[in-house]
Order: C-alpha cells, then sequence, then structure tokens
C-alpha cells in the first residue's frame, strides 16, 4: 500500500513555520516521529516512510505555493499512488485555530494552493487535512495574515493540532478516509 502525504508552503527562510507553511510542518512532523530523512528532490523536499506495511511517500513541493499542483501531479506519476491514497495538508482561514477538517473530496475553498491541485488533476477528488488557522484579521489583509508566524499564545495549540495531524496521517494510512474523518473531524484542540 503507498500513499503521498503532501504539506503545502512555500520555501525560503522567510516562510519558515508561517500559518501559510503548516502543511510542511506537519509533514516534517510526521516524518521525525517515523525516523525518516527529507532530502531536495525534482520539485520537493521529500522522504518515505515504511510503517505498518505501508509507503508514505512525503512531500513538502518546492514550487511555492501557487504552483503546488505542478509538484502533487509530477509525484503521483512518479510514484504510482492512486488519488484516494493521496492526502494534502493546508491551511485553513474559515476553520478556527482549535480545529481541523478531514474531507474525501471538496473545492478549493480559495485556497491557491488547492486550486493548482485541482488544476494540475482535473478533479477535486482526493483527500485532504485542512488545518484551521483562524482569521483575525482585518479586512483586505488576509496575505500578510497567513503568511505571518503564530502568535505565543496560539504556540501550545499549534504544537497540540500538529501532533494530533500525525495521528490522523497514520490513521488515514491503516484505517482509511471515512474512518478518520469520524474519528478526528469533531475534536476541538484547546490548552
Amino acid at each position: 500500500m503507498k500513499y503521498l502525504i503532501a504539506g503545502l508552503g512555500n520555501v525560503g527562510e522567510e516562510y519558515a513555520h508561517t500559518r501559510h507553511n503548516i502543511g510542511f510542518d506537519v509533514v516534517a512532523a510526521f516524518v521525525m516521529k517515523h525516523g525518516g530523512q527529507i532530502k531536495q528532490e525534482r520539485l520537493a523536499y521529500s522522504a518515505e516512510i515504511r510503517w505498518k506495511g505501508r509507503i508514505c511517500i512525503c512531500i513538502c513541493p518546492t514550487t511555492y505555493m501557487n504552483l503546488s499542483g505542478r509538484s502533487v501531479k509530477y509525484w503521483i506519476d512518479k510514484e504510482k499512488v492512486s488519488l484516494e491514497n493521496v492526502l494534502v495538508i493546508a491551511d485553513e482561514v474559515s476553520i478556527p485555530i482549535s480545529k481541523l477538517r478531514i474531507r474525501q473530496r471538496g473545492s478549493d475553498g480559495g485556497h491557491n494552493g488547492l486550486k493548482s491541485i485541482q488544476e494540475a488533476l482535473g478533479t477535486s477528488e482526493y483527500p485532504r487535512l485542512r488545518f484551521g488557522i483562524g482569521n483575525d484579521y482585518p479586512k483586505g489583509c488576509q496575505s500578510e495574515y497567513v503568511l505571518s508566524k503564530w502568535k505565543k499564545e496560539e504556540e501550545p495549540v499549534v504544537k497540540a493540532k500538529i501532533s494530533t495531524c500525525v495521528d490522523i496521517i497514520e490513521s488515514f494510512a491503516t484505517v482509511g478516509i471515512q474512518n478518520t474523518m469520524n474519528n478526528f473531524n469533531n475534536v476541538e484542540i484547546t490548552l
């Protein structure tokens, strides 16, 4: 069983650990937990994790957020992963910081990374994990907000949510999307 776990973000030190880069942080946490090594390859930083009879190809696209689809499509084709075994992790302003949402399919919701993936794959029929980052910003300041670092008081919740996301990836690869949605979609993470 082969899976592709794609965490979205932007490359470059100025984007590291920002709200928009949470996909990178989740993938890094999953790879670290399973003792993997992330290396730079074509169109992505990648690592291969073998766990419980599964192979998880983990990628952080290096194409920048707006061209994520190019990298995701390349790795799906290269590794011959079926769409239902792809999990894309992205930030989501319409979900509060305390929540996560797993979906089997859906619209891009205005997220440029998801929009690029949908265009590259020609479908929105792929699982995604949306990491709520909240929408505590003045009108017209969304891009500054998503590219900002977490507030000090948000960091413990974010850390706990990253850990929950690692559990979600493991669940997705072992019990499937439906059970994972049932087990995690109503979880609220507060400290």
